[in-house]
């Protein structure tokens, strides 16, 4: 059994190499590139769920978790530990993380023909193999992305953890911007490079005050969290201005949590994420629910028993994480009401549901965070491929339709352009409406839809399946038994606010979710896409299926014992399987009571908001129809829209403030003090290297030239001596004894006088 254990550091490696062989030869080879990315991702599938059906069936696994250095870096006093960790916390990310990475992976090699925005003269080789001409750069980005998540996971220090956390943000980064022809997908990437660059920073303060004050100085888990340091931690503190005396336990757990904050797209830094939308819809999917957000959420789990006392000294910590991810719950829930692009829905579903997670974590609800964690990457990145393969057929749809009509001469001409001035992909003239401008070609508004379900029926089944996972829909769906776990945490914790504010979230979610089904999938279709919209490939629809299962069944491990009728059938696995581990960790494990507050709760809001919304857009919309809900709530809908206008805020005040520093400082730079003083001191040297020049000329110059001209005359007199005459040698001879008498004997000759 420990074998299998002791291989989790492999787990990140056949991506990696798969990365290496596609940058390396590969990317030419677009069926190559597919075989040995997709292999590469059953290899880590199968490590993964080995690793993790060994430590499901170990006895007293959580008792004695994996820790094992692979080697160290000495740093003076002490050293830094390499190595890999497996317990139940990651177990369970190994069991999620790799399957949807794969399904990911599959889903991709039919996601990326031939998109059609680009050139295609420009790349024969591609269109001769259907694939995108970026396909083998794409499977190598997410390669690595995988790596980062998969070596993260099995992380057993904080320090190997920031480091695949950072490569998950450089690949983040290459994906968003990927098709980096368009503008805005080039500004979302940058954007969300800075914004989480932000979060990123913070939290890498709070590691280095962390491994500063740990004693013994260290950033690996098992040695973080012994009850000795955790105590030390709790009971030496910090003189924070204006605040005063702070436990050091409360600091590190608050700039920690900021690289939660930033990756996990929470208040106030979550305005990258919407826009990340721009990316691959695979992408969309690893970044939003398989890995890079979750991991933002793992970092808490992670690091939980930080938080727990933290709470415990210094109760304000907790509180401002929960506060964050209930504000951020319902926030992001009603950004979500007002917006029509079918992935940027999700994306502030995403948003809203990882407030959730947060504001789990800030009551101390450690079991109920990592379940809803775990339930919803499945069902979040069922929707986000569904999605995907909703714009996928609407692509088709659109261009078959714009085919057909260019056989009747109405069509696009050579370059793409039809009749009204706008080309086959999307980017046409907008039609002004009172809730917002819609482009009648755009293949990812939910107002040029409708329908689908006929046209697209695996696609919508499951999707909708994922839809009612996000709404917790009772009793079938993975998200109810989630959800509730953290509503019932809330209320037994007496945490009312925050039980109130989610409950309030759910009902919007589920209400945002059944008007995205009802645009999307249900009434008349009311474009030509919608129309003429094919069913995806299997490669892409298989996938769907497959993660369809555990949006459903995902939740069952969970069911609480308390639960009437049904509690009890099925044992609470998960909170089973964590509580060793948790009692290894220091934590304590939280009992909850049956109270019919919470259940009751779980359910109207469900079914409350999956009902109103199907009244409201259950049969769609008719063709130009407006938004019912845009009428009805007027100047709170658009707010809503304008997404609280956070953007135009942040573009008006913090950008603003930075470019006109920045200007500021070039100014300061380049005329005013830098460029000015070392224009200077250049004027300066020079003057001074002319004078150095001048001296050199006549004085060192001259000197030297001076002591040669008197030798050359010393040597023309001496050679007229060298004339080879005996006689002229001893009249030389007598001339100097006559001057050494001369000189000798005129002395004394002058003392006897």
């Amino acid at each position: 059994m420990d074998g299998i254990f002791n291989a989790a550091w492999i787990v990140p490696i056949p991506p990696f190499l798969a990365f290496l062989a596609i940058v390396l030869g590969l990317n030419r080879n677009k069926r190559g590139t597919t075989l040995v990315a997709v292999s590469a991702a059953v290899l880590s599938w199968i490590l993964g769920w080995g690793i993790a059906f060994a430590s499901f069936f170990a006895e007293h696994f959580g008792e004695h978790p994996i820790d094992q250095a692979l080697y160290s870096i000495p740093t003076g006093t002490s050293e830094i530990v390499i190595g890999y960790a497996v317990d139940p916390a990651n177990a369970l990310m190994l069991f999620m993380v790799p399957f949807l990475v794969l399904m990911i992976f599959i889903y991709s090699s039919g996601y990326m023909t031939f998109p059609g925005h680009l050139n295609a003269a420009a790349f024969p080789e591609a269109v001769a193999q259907g694939k995108d001409p970026r396909y083998s750069r794409f499977f190598a980005y997410i390669c690595l992305f995988a790596t980062g998540m998969l070596g993260l996971v099995v992380s057993n220090s904080l320090l190997m953890f920031f480091i695949f956390w950072e490569i998950m943000g450089l690949c983040s980064y290459l994906l968003i911007g990927f098709w980096y022809e368009k503008p805005t997908a080039r500004a979302a990437a940058i954007k969300a490079f800075m914004t989480t660059r932000i979060g990123d920073a913070i939290m890498l303060i709070g590691m280095m005050f962390l491994y500063i004050q740990s004693e013994p100085s260290s950033l690996r888990f098992s040695e973080l969290f012994t009850a000795e340091n955790l105590e030390h931690l709790a009971h030496s503190t910090a003189n924070v201005p204006v605040i005063g005396a702070v436990p050091w336990i409360a600091v590190i757990a608050v700039l920690i949590f900021f690289g939660t904050i930033g990756k996990s797209a929470q208040f106030p830094l979550h305005v990258w994420l919407p826009d990340a939308m721009e990316g691959p819809t695979p992408v969309s999917a690893m970044i939003h629910a398989a890995t890079m957000v979750s991991a933002g959420v793992f970092l808490l789990v992670r690091m939980f028993p930080i938080y727990e006392y933290a709470g415990e000294v210094s109760a304000s910590a907790l509180q401002f994480v929960a506060f964050i991810g209930g504000f951020t719950a319902i926030f992001a829930a009603t950004i979500a009401m007002a917006q029509w692009d079918v992935k940027r829905v999700l994306a502030y579903s995403t948003i809203s549901q990882l407030g959730y997670m947060v504001a789990a974590i800030g009551m101390g609800a450690y079991v109920a965070a990592l379940f809803h964690l775990l339930t919803h990457a499945f069902f979040k990145a069922l929707l986000f491929l569904g999605s995907g393969s909703v714009i996928h057929g609407m692509e088709h749809g659109f261009h078959h339709a714009h085919a057909h009509a260019s056989h009747n001469g109405h069509g696009p001409d050579d370059h793409g352009h039809d009749d009204h001035g706008h080309d086959d992909h999307g980017h046409g003239h907008l039609v002004h409406r009172s809730d917002g401008d819609l482009n009648p070609n755009d293949p990812q508004d939910m107002r040029n839809m409708g329908g689908l379900l006929g046209r697209m029926p695996r696609t919508g089944w499951t999707f909708i399946i994922g839809g009612l996972a996000l709404s917790g829909f009772p009793l079938i769906t993975a998200g109810f038994w989630s959800k509730d776990e953290i509503l019932a945490s809330a209320w037994g914790g007496n945490h009312l606010w925050v039980f109130g504010t989610l409950a309030v979230a759910a009902f919007l979610t589920a209400f945002y979710t059944m008007r995205q089904i009802g645009l999307t999938f249900l009434g008349k279709a009311r474009s030509a896409g919608a129309i003429h919209a094919p069913e995806s490939v299997p490669a892409m629809t298989t996938p769907l299926i497959l993660i369809s299962f555990f949006a459903i069944a995902g939740g069952w491990v969970g069911i609480p014992e308390y639960f009437p009728v049904i509690g009890g059938i099925v044992p609470n696995w998960i909170e089973h399987f964590l509580e060793p581990y948790m009692e290894y960790m220091h934590l304590h494990a939280h009992h909850l009571e049956f109270t019919l507050v919470p259940l009751v709760t779980s359910l109207v809001v469900a079914l409350g908001g999956l009902g109103l919304g199907y009244v409201i857009y259950g049969q769609g919309l008719k063709e130009g129809q407006i938004d019912p809900l845009s009428k009805l709530l007027g100047p709170i809908w658009w707010a809503w829209h304008r997404k609280y206008w956070v953007d135009e805020f942040y573009n008006a005040t913090i950008i603003a403030f930075t470019m006109a520093l920045s200007k500021f400082l070039a100014l300061f730079d380049r005329e005013w003090v830098i460029d000015a003083l070392v224009n200077a001191i250049g004027r300066v040297a020079l003057w001074l290297s002319s004078v150095l020049a001048a001296f050199d000329r006549i004085v060192v110059d001259g000197a030297v030239m001076g002591l040669g001209w008197l030798s050359d005359q010393a040597g023309g007199i001496a050679r007229l001596l060298q004339d080879g005459r005996v006689q002229t040698y001893l009249l030389f001879g007598l001339l100097m004894a006559a001057l050494w008498l001369f000189l000798n004997v005129l002395p004394l000759i002058m003392t006897l006088v």
